[in-house]
């Protein structure tokens, strides 16, 4: 059976993914990885998610967790993700991330240790959302040069950046339909007088509230009709379910290099 630690096991996405895997019966919890001020260290990772006591103990220590057998599954914040790098390359680690909000610098780094490790690095781990990726390219080509282009996309109150890694993903699947890159499209910042839109621009819109898990819309609003592609994430376990596909799908694969859920899934 595969092994797996999770890090940033006590947050709401560690405890989806803790879940998870105690489900699968194809992977063993190798370990879970919490931050070195955190008061949970020690306590039993089965008492912290309601499964009973399981005899695996919260660790601050990854480098005693990791070895060339195991998986790193990482969503946790940009700069952690990048130490635990750091770490799985000690160790020959292969690694899955989910973590979003890298600058363009940390994106660098983070593909520098591909010629190293074998990494699966996604915005969103939804088998859903992936495919959406695919029907976005599509519609892009068709509708896209005659439509005014915008992504909404809303999160819980506690989503620290914005737009989404969801929604930027979305985003990149149209720039690259349309052949340009994002950057030169991308309008994120609206206020005051602004004009009129600019033609063949992408327009993003961020909505916090609540406990909203993930939403994500792309409109497609041309003259006389309007398409819109959706997709609406009720539970933190479909994001999990995904990042464990990706992980048995790393151990299948065994050669470095950086991978995203459409390789996973078979898209490209």
């Amino acid at each position: 059976m595969q092994k797996i630690i999770i890090t940033g096991a006590d947050g709401r996405m560690g405890r989806a993914l803790l879940n998870a895997v105690l489900d699968n019966p194809q992977l063993v919890l190798a370990g879970a990885v919490v931050k070195a001020d955190s008061s949970l260290i020690g306590a039993d990772v089965g008492e912290l998610i309601g499964q009973g006591r399981l005899g695996i103990s919260l660790s601050s220590d990854l480098h005693a967790l990791l070895g060339p057998d195991t998986i790193l599954i990482d969503f946790t914040a940009p700069q952690a993700t990048l130490a635990h790098l750091a770490a799985a390359a000690q160790y020959q680690a292969s690694m899955v991330i989910g973590t979003t909000g890298f600058d363009a610098e940390q994106l660098i780094t983070l593909a520098s240790y591909s010629d190293r490790l074998a990494l699966v690095y996604a915005g969103n781990y939804s088998v859903g959302v992936n495919l959406s990726l695919q029907l976005l390219r599509l519609a892009a080509r068709v509708m896209g040069p005659d439509s005014d282009i915008e992504i909404i996309e809303a999160h819980h109150r506690h989503k620290v950046d914005a737009p989404s890694g969801t929604a930027l993903m979305m985003g990149e699947a149209v720039a690259d339909a349309l052949g340009q890159p994002l950057s030169e499209l991308a309008v994120t910042d609206r206020a005051g007088k602004i004009g009129a839109r600019a033609p063949g621009s992408i327009g993003f819109a961020s909505l916090r509230a609540g406990d909203i898990v993930g939403e994500h819309s792309v409109l497609f609003a041309a003259e006389g009709e309007r398409l819109e592609i959706s997709h609406k994430a009720s539970s933190r376990q479909t994001f999990a379910r995904g990042a464990l596909k990706a992980a048995q799908w790393l151990a299948q694969k065994q050669t470095p290099g950086l991978f995203n859920m459409e390789d996973v899934l078979g898209f490209r």
